[in-house]
């Protein structure tokens, strides 16, 4: 069944990522005391009552109407160049929501932003089946005390319904939010998110800060989705967007660069590449992202790290590649410098691209694709034993201690990543080089691209001894 989407809006510093981060009840979005902190949308599930929809957070919407002189700034100072950026992400997610939570805060009273804010909604509202849609919902926050509740009842003054009192910080009236909300949702027609979230292939874009993350995913769904921007750093939140290519439902997660751990800066970094480590987890394949005019450095190799810890698939592509010159062995001799500094990732194919100009961008997709079908390759057992004998034939099981490693027979138990449990007289006589022989034979076999594959060993007695 369809999830219906919530917009989650207002002007900066509102409370709108304490919000979204109870509702989930995950810290998912960035909160810091910084206003403007939230750049893109960020979506997540949600469920009350045993209903799901899928919320967004968004960036706050400055006001236009204020002129930012001499001795004054913008609400955003956290984001005060991307002020034009992030109001239109917001209004993208206003016109893709099934419903919205404008949210105000009581302490500061109406403000000239939060006018402008209910005007934007109320110009996107249209007439349907009786009512206008997408309903707005107006959510007071920062209500902590009975007169603070009182105070909420000026907000009438917006023109869009009742006030609803929370305290999105305390949880303060937020089951009555739901509640409401849900009661909303269900008198909706049918919801415009399309497809089962959870059965889209999830494809994550990660790397090093300002090597082209968000370049790369507007190039791909072939819209301003993502804000682009030349200061590193500028995506903060792991994004989600949501596409079909060829009939196959897609997930793409554009995700903040990751710094080297000693670069990152308290708050508000610190919790983007926490983010971005969860993107990683939740992805079925990761698109590594490198910067051609700087080369490999030690920092995608962490960053290749996270991705085969979490045992996920990945393609590394080289972005900027039309800022190289080049001969007829340029692409060859950077492949070679990519698989040596990558070296543990041996098995994953690397693309050579322009986000800007688009060369070779139309492979990215596909080659993502035919990574997550070899992730769910399962080989019959009749297969694996086949090669297992012949690996046997070409090298034998080495010795320790005067007793040699016994290889009785192996089957696949798994997928995502593919699993390879094999029984033997003793783990511990595994040594990691025969494991690394008894891989690369599978692979020869077939070559699981793209992918990652654990071996597992279990002795007589049941002791185990896992991959790498």
């Amino acid at each position: 069944m369809d999830k219906p989407l919530v917009a989650l809006v207002g002007r900066p510093n509102v409370g709108k990522s304490t919000l979204f981060n109870r509702l989930t009840g995950e810290r998912l979005a960035v909160v810091d005391e910084v206003p403007g902190t939230t750049r893109d949308r960020l979506h997540a599930e949600a469920e009350w009552n045993g209903v799901g929809f899928v919320i967004v957070d968004t960036g706050g919407i400055d006001p236009t109407t204020v002129k930012y002189g001499k001795g004054r700034t913008p609400l955003s100072v956290g984001s005060a160049d991307f002020i034009t950026e992030i109001r239109a992400q917001a209004e993208a997610a206003i016109r893709e929501a099934d419903a919205v939570l404008l949210l105000v805060d009581v302490e500061s009273g109406i403000t000239p932003a939060d006018h402008e804010v209910a005007q934007i909604l109320r110009r996107s509202q249209v007439e349907r089946d009786g009512g206008l849609y997408p309903p707005v919902i107006l959510v007071v926050n920062k209500c902590d005390s009975q007169q603070s509740r009182q105070g909420a009842v000026e907000f009438y003054e917006l023109g869009l319904g009742e006030p609803h009192p929370i305290s999105a910080l305390h949880g303060a009236g937020v089951g009555d939010l739901l509640d409401e909300l849900v009661a909303v949702l269900d008198r909706q027609p049918d919801a415009d998110l399309e497809g089962e979230l959870d059965e889209a292939v999830k494809i994550a874009i990660v790397g090093k800060p300002n090597v082209g993350k968000s370049s790369l995913l507007n190039r791909l769904v072939g819209s301003e989705r993502a804000i682009v921007s030349e200061i590193p750093g500028t995506t903060r939140d792991a994004v989600d967007t949501y596409l079909e290519y060829e009939g196959v439902n897609i997930t793409l997660i554009d995700t903040a660069g990751i710094r080297r751990r000693g670069k990152i800066a308290p708050g508000v970094e610190k919790y983007s590449v926490i983010r971005t480590l969860r993107a990683i987890h939740r992805a079925d394949v990761a698109l590594l992202l490198i910067d051609a005019t700087t080369g490999v450095t030690s920092q995608d190799a962490h960053i290749g790290g996270f991705i085969l810890d979490e045992w996920k698939s990945a393609v590394v592509v080289v972005n900027k590649w039309d800022a190289i010159e080049k001969d007829a062995y340029t692409m060859d001799g950077y492949r070679q410098e990519v698989r040596q500094a990558l070296h543990f990732l041996d098995y994953v194919p690397v693309l050579f691209i322009s986000a800007l100009t688009g060369q070779r961008v139309e492979q990215v997709i596909p080659t993502a694709l035919q990574v997550q079908e070899e992730r769910l390759v399962r080989l019959s057992t009749s297969e694996l034993n086949k090669i297992l004998r012949d690996a046997q034939d070409r090298h034998p099981p080495p010795a320790r201690a005067g007793k040699r490693l016994k290889l009785f027979y192996g089957a696949q138990v798994r997928s995502e990543p593919p699993t390879f449990l094999f029984h033997v007289n003793d783990p511990k006589l595994v040594h990691f080089s025969y494991r690394r022989f008894l891989e690369n034979r599978i692979r020869e076999a077939y070559g699981f691209l793209g992918t990652p594959i654990r071996l597992v060993f279990r002795g007589r007695k049941g002791d185990k001894s896992g991959g790498r």
